[in-house]
């Protein structure tokens, strides 16, 4: 891999020492030019990273399609071969939330066309789905079928029709402000609540009271519904990158548990959760770009063809921990399902909590 012209001076900059091709056998430098062009700055921080020699490409193709295998030949001592974990991971975390950031899988802008007049809202696009469009034209005929009626009743059951989402839509109210007439647990000032909460003492006043402040706060503002719920999606996001960091030790730890203590390190299963963290965060960045695809598109076959897949997708991310574990842990078929099994369930409601807990932090932080 080359970075630059190499230095007719034969002597390090670094160390001193002689350098007889391009790298110094004392330090390990490369021996090239220092000065260099602006954009050098771009595709040198591209190829560090992606090692045009097969490293990264290498490192995503067995992280998608070979579950466990990065994971089983990093802890076998081969850690040249591929992008470490660490790094891997910050960088997949890096790449997903800047392009989450830079193209929002959904329009949270509830009735702001005052705003963005040209820019439909959540229930608008809802709405123009194609299902909906040929049950609202079906049920304007007026001469309808048997068959026509029998695709009314069970369009109906997959999906409501526009009237059933403009109910749905007024019953939200997300354009109505939080007044005066609004009560938080039944009390309409923060006065009142403080003064209910000191006289009914809970071992839960630590979580209620800074939330109900929060919720007199947004009050005295004025905002609606939506924005709330807006501020709250936004925020929730923003937190998100630190919420799975977070979580990487927990997850290990439970892997730590499961496994049998001496052969195993918890280092060992911090090394499969850096993987299986950085297959997830992938996984979720194509569900999201084919998701994207999938609404602007009007094809109905291709759109038939994105589901499916998206479909797929969601199977295989659950399969994946399954495959990457008993691969990893080398444990028979019947035992590893059976503590895969255990170790799936426990992560997910402890993931639960953690993300109601993010969603409570971010009420919190909302201005």
């Amino acid at each position: 891999m080359s970075h630059g012209k190499i230095r007719e001076d034969k002597t390090c900059q670094n160390c001193g020492h002689t350098v007889e091709e391009r790298f110094c056998p004392h330090c390990g430098q490369e021996n090239t030019e220092t000065r260099q062009p602006f954009y050098f700055l771009f595709t040198h921080f591209i190829e560090d990273f992606t090692h045009y020699d097969g490293q990264f490409w290498g490192t995503i193709k067995n992280l998608l399609f070979r579950p466990g295998r990065l994971t089983s030949i990093y802890l076998a001592g081969k850690r040249q071969q591929f992008v470490p974990p660490v790094k891997l991971y910050i960088f997949v975390s890096f790449i997903t939330f800047f392009m989450f950031a830079l193209f929002p899988l959904f329009n949270l802008n509830f009735n702001e066309k005052e705003k963005n007049p040209n820019e439909k809202s959540l229930f608008e696009k809802i709405k123009a789905a194609e299902t909906k469009e040929k049950l609202d034209s079906i049920k304007a005929q007026k001469n309808i079928s048997k068959e026509d009626s029998a695709a009314i009743q069970k369009l109906t059951v997959i999906v409501p029709d526009s009237a059933k989402i403009d109910d749905f839509e007024s019953a939200l109210e997300m354009n109505k402000k939080i007044d005066e007439s609004t009560a938080y647990e039944g009390y309409k000032t923060q006065k009142s609540y403080d003064s209910a909460l000191a006289k009914n003492p809970s071992v839960f006043n630590f979580i209620k009271k800074p939330l109900a402040h929060k919720f007199f706060e947004l009050k005295e503002q004025g905002v609606t519904k939506g924005e709330i719920f807006k501020k709250l999606a936004e925020t929730s996001f923003h937190n998100l990158p630190k919420a799975l960091f977070l979580y990487l030790p927990v997850f290990a730890f439970f892997l730590w548990i499961f496994h049998h203590k001496k052969k195993w390190w918890y280092f060992d299963h911090g090394i499969f959760t850096l993987h299986y963290f950085s297959f997830l965060l992938l996984n979720i960045l194509l569900t999201s770009f084919i998701i994207k695809l999938a609404s602007v598109t009007d094809i109905r076959a291709i759109n038939m063809l994105l589901y499916l897949l998206i479909s797929a997708l969601i199977i295989y991310s659950i399969l994946y921990f399954f495959i990457a574990h008993h691969r990893t842990y080398h444990a028979h078929g019947i035992v590893s399902v059976f503590i895969g099994g255990i170790l799936f369930m426990i992560n997910f409601f402890a993931f639960t909590f953690l993300v109601i807990g993010l969603a409570l932090v971010s009420f919190l932080m909302m201005h």
